[in-house]
């Protein structure tokens, strides 16, 4: 039996931020890890967006973190059969550190931040799964994991297990998973050399670009991505599961025409395919996320669904490492006082809510009433492609003003009552 005052389950971002965090502070930690290393277990298509709480962790976190790419364009596209629409965001403020937002490779990554806070005095145990939860009373007191002798007990666990949190469901804090809250993240890794994507995408250095791809989704809600990486690109796709399950079509066949189409062949030409991987994400925004702490438990990360889209920003790795340092912060109050009740706890939830984390969240609540619109990803990209097609027309006939062309195409595309529901939904979305 081995005892520590604080066990965090999951050695990803939030659970390596709340170990170094609690370790900088002199407690003893443990991190709990089912992965061979930290990130092994890991599917991540993207971008970790700037973090000003790890820049406090570990001053000049940019100079010494090994990020691929620090993004400074951003490019939308909304695609058809037969075209493609895209709008393209580029700006010098995020070429000069602190950078705006970084590609990673979580593997590497997560290791590197884990090995953080064990250089601070945490304890890393991998290859261990958490199987249940030991309590004292009504109190959480450490945790039971799937070896001989695999009890560990601590004050206060931290869990930072995942998007289908075993433990939060162990202590009743997480609701019922629905199939509308959750998405599945399918992701490529193609090696393609430095100069290569450089000169693809008219990019010099460690420069970075995101790319987010409506209407290449066969209808199923949901999206695509390219991110770029040293000598790699990940392209993917993200599709809602329950609009996945109604079209009764295999999500690898989605992504594999995806591959095939026209513009992606010209994106990947010579470049050379890696792995697949895939994974769900938690796509319900503000109104899932579950109840974040007990008696000696607290919940963060993507465990504690802290994760939130708003059609051209995807949010989730910052947020779990704030998190975790805010749940840090609130573990070490506890000991401080030596109370580690749910009331005392319950003192994270508010420091969320005073953070960018619930407020960014709370702010985009009605993008999951928006991004729930099947015509998003079918009617709307062919709207935008037919306009700029008729703009750009050359056939002898008198050009019509955008206003009139784009109502005319509109109104063949869909109902006024359509319209009407749209663009209320748009209007609480921004407003």
């Amino acid at each position: 039996m081995k005892a520590y005052d604080v066990i965090v389950v999951g050695a990803g971002p939030a659970g390596s931020s709340a170990a170094l965090r609690l370790a900088q502070k002199g407690l003893k930690v443990a991190i709990i890890e089912r992965g061979n290393t930290p990130g092994s277990k890991n599917m991540f298509g993207g971008m970790l967006p700037r973090c000003p709480i790890v820049e406090n962790l570990i001053p000049n976190f940019w100079e010494e973190a090994p990020w691929e790419r620090h993004v400074i364009k951003n490019i939308i596209t909304f695609m058809t059969d037969l075209s493609s629409t895209s709008i393209m965001f580029e700006t010098k403020n995020f070429d000069k550190p602190p950078y705006n937002g970084y590609t990673v490779f979580r593997p590497i990554f997560d290791k590197w931040f884990a090995d953080k806070a064990c250089s601070s005095g945490a304890n890393l145990f991998t290859g261990c799964l958490v199987e249940n939860l030991l309590r004292d009373g009504n109190a959480i007191s450490g945790v039971k994991i799937a070896k001989e002798d695999g009890e560990i007990h601590a004050d206060i666990v931290i869990a930072c297990d995942g998007v289908l949190s075993l433990l939060a469901k162990k202590v009743g804090l997480c609701k019922e998973t629905k199939l509308s809250d959750m998405a599945l993240g399918l992701k490529a890794l193609f090696y393609l050399p430095e100069e290569d994507i450089n000169q693809r995408f008219n990019l010099v250095r460690r420069q970075g670009l995101v790319h987010t791809i409506l209407g290449c989704t066969e209808g199923i809600r949901g999206g695509g991505f390219i991110y770029t990486q040293t000598e790699s690109l990940s392209v993917g796709l993200v599709l809602h599961l329950d609009a996945l399950k109604e079209s009764r079509v295999a999500p690898y066949d989605i992504f594999y025409r995806f591959l095939s189409t026209d513009r992606l062949k010209r994106i990947l030409k010579g470049a050379n395919l890696i792995e697949y991987s895939a994974h769900l994400i938690p796509e319900g925004g503000y109104k899932s996320i579950p109840k974040l702490f007990t008696d000696g438990l607290l919940l963060a990360g993507d465990a504690a669904g802290l994760c939130y889209t708003n059609g051209i920003n995807q949010e989730g790795m910052n947020l779990a490492i704030t998190s975790g340092f805010l749940a840090a912060e609130t573990v070490y109050e506890a000991f401080e006082k030596g109370d580690f009740s749910a009331k005392q706890l319950s003192k994270y939830e508010d420091r969320l809510r005073e953070s960018f984390v619930l407020k960014d969240i709370k702010t985009f609540e009605k993008s999951v009433d928006l991004m729930n619109n099947d015509r998003l990803f079918s009617i709307y990209p062919e709207i935008v492609g037919s306009v700029f097609e008729k703009l750009l027309q050359n056939n002898g006939k008198p050009r019509k003003k955008i206003g009139h062309l784009s109502w005319n195409i509109i109104k063949d595309s869909m109902s006024i009552k359509e319209l009407i529901i749209d663009l209320i939904k748009v209007g609480r979305f921004i407003v």
